[in-house]
């Protein structure tokens, strides 16, 4: 048998990375990262608003910087990479010209924000967001929100382009169409550069665009009509068929081929989103949750369509046909924040280090360098080191997670994190574990919907940064889910998926699952619940769910008045 390889480049909020997976038994060969300069840069974002845009160029530029390296770094030639498939984070459309050129690419747009990718955490367009909502289910057609979990969020793709028209007239007079991160990227490399006929994502139409097959492809004109106008007559511009990542996108055209050193035989997956490949990756079965555990976290199942039959899963992201593997219904929940909750604690903690010690003239600028150096390698390790000891006896307070809104379940941007039970008594590390606590209480609670839905949950399987650098966090979840969680040892879930997806539309294996059972992941720790802490940790999960009903009746009263 010849040897064949397949790359995998998953994009995820900070970087993108890149994987080069022998077909054969899933050995990763090499592997590079690029980070977002522009986004690093905090360009283009206003976190006062929730604003989070990327330019296209980070990403363009990351893509030949991971894939020429892990070419070279392998030394495998070119004639047998046979595919690559691409997963992006999701919803991030980015605007496009007649021609399928980023906006953001032309001139008198490229520091444009509203020309630019919308991040999938950009949470401008609440408003419209409400809108969709409130159309969907008042107008008297089909709800087109019942297989999104019967609520549109304004991290998704309908929202956020009726928000930048609405916001940037030049903008929406310019951009002939719009795709999804993943769709761009793909379509960037293939041969067919026809946006008519481009294949775009099952999953992420899916999930985020309120695409059926039921009501044959995105929601009717009429719909959109009401929304606005522009987004009827968007709709002509976008697409009705939508395709699996099993299948071939097209082969990689000679401009990209030259750039990476590549053959244009080299075959390129249709596209798809980050957690929905993580899950692949992660060797995702029936009854089995996948948390991709990051910054936010997704959480994604598989079901069969007898199983879920008609039945819509109230308050989750979509149940979508073959949005993690073909001929299977694709489920996805997630939290808004997850890393991100403690990353925020991080930063409220560095003001007095960036704006007193790190600006003192009695230290050097090197020893300032040496200083900021050894903080950042200690500061969330000493934080859990601390937090660790607390007994849960000791006067701890309760916190919400929501302080990049909630996404499931029952999507609401417009919430906000609260603490309670602060005292004098309570130090950083006592709020660190409130936090803690809390994002598991979230993830308490996705399970909860989804077996309160009648969609049975045996395995849990974490993958991702968090996942397995943090025993603390793993081992907490545990306790509060009261289930073992498995730790998938991959660094790179998704990317492994999004390789697992392009062996198959080679043609090297016939189907993803038997595809991920020889190259997905292993596992390298199991975290099983301790009994003496899971009623104490039930308990508190109780008085969670009390601060989450009174902030967000709060939260809707002042709303409404």
């Amino acid at each position: 048998m010849n040897k064949t390889y397949v790359i995998g480049l998953d994009y995820g909020s900070d970087s993108v990375r890149a994987v080069l997976i022998d077909t054969q038994n899933g050995a990763e060969l090499a592997s590079e990262v690029f980070w977002y300069p522009r986004w690093k840069a905090q360009k283009y974002c206003n976190p006062g608003i929730n604003q989070f845009r990327q330019h296209p160029l980070d990403h363009i530029e990351g893509l030949e910087h991971t894939i020429t390296s892990v070419i070279s770094q392998s030394g495998v030639t070119p004639e047998t990479i046979v595919s690559i498939c691409i997963d992006t984070t999701g919803s991030s459309p980015l605007p496009l010209t007649k021609d399928g050129t980023p906006l953001a690419l032309v001139d008198g747009f490229k520091e444009n924000p509203n020309a630019l990718m919308v991040l999938w955490k950009d949470h401008t367009a609440v408003k419209e967001a409400n809108e969709i909502n409130d159309l969907a289910r008042n107008w008297g057609g089909e709800d087109y929100t019942k297989y999104e979990g019967g609520i549109y969020s304004s991290e998704w793709f309908w929202a956020k382009i009726l928000h930048v028209a609405r916001d940037d007239k030049a903008v929406k007079e310019a951009a002939h169409t719009w795709m999804e991160h993943c769709d761009y990227m793909t379509y960037m490399l293939v041969d067919n550069q026809d946006l008519a006929s481009f294949k775009r994502s099952r999953c992420a139409a899916g999930h985020k665009a309120m695409w059926h097959k039921s009501w044959n492809g995105l929601p009717a004109k009429t719909f959109l009509d009401q929304l606005d106008p522009y987004l009827a007559e968007l709709r002509d511009h976008l697409y009705d068929v939508t395709y699996t990542s099993d299948d071939i996108a097209g082969h990689l055209n000679q401009k990209w081929a030259d750039k990476l050193g590549l053959t244009t035989k080299t075959v390129i997956a249709v596209g798809t989103f980050d957690a929905h490949a993580g899950a692949v990756g992660a060797k995702v079965d029936k009854n089995t949750l996948v948390r991709v555990m990051g910054t936010s976290t997704c959480d994604i199942m598989v079901a069969d369509e007898d199983v879920i039959g008609n039945n819509c899963v109230k308050g989750i992201c979509g149940q979508v046909d073959g949005s993690v593997i073909p001929g299977f219904i694709g489920l996805e929940a997630g939290q808004s924040a997850f890393g991100d909750v403690l990353a925020w604690f991080k930063s409220v903690l560095d003001w007095p280090i960036e704006n007193l010690v790190m600006t003192s003239s009695i230290l050097s600028e090197d020893q300032k360098e040496k200083l900021q150096k050894e903080i950042d390698a200690n500061f969330i390790r000493t934080l859990t080191s601390q937090a660790e000891k607390i007994t849960l006896e000791e006067a701890v307070p309760i916190a919400l997670d929501w302080v990049n809104g909630r996404r499931t379940p029952d999507a609401n941007q417009e919430l906000k994190a609260a603490f309670t039970g602060v005292s004098l008594g309570t130090k950083a590390p006592h709020i660190f574990k409130a936090l803690v606590n809390a994002i598991c209480f979230g993830s308490k609670m996705i399970v909860d919907r989804f077996e309160d839905e009648g969609v049975k949950i045996d395995t849990i399987i974490g993958i991702g940064g968090v996942a397995r650098k943090s025993p603390f966090i793993m081992q907490t979840l545990s306790n509060v889910v009261n289930m073992p969680i498995k730790v998938a040892e991959s660094d790179q879930a998704p990317a492994l998926g999004a390789a697992i997806y392009a062996a198959v539309a080679a043609g090297v294996y016939s189907n993803v699952v038997e595809a991920s059972k020889v190259m997905g992941s292993d596992f390298e720790a199991e975290y099983f619940p301790q009994a003496n802490q899971v009623k104490t940790y039930a308990n508190f999960m109780e008085a969670y769910k009390a601060l989450g009903q009174f902030v967000e009746a709060s939260i809707k009263s002042k709303t409404y008045e």
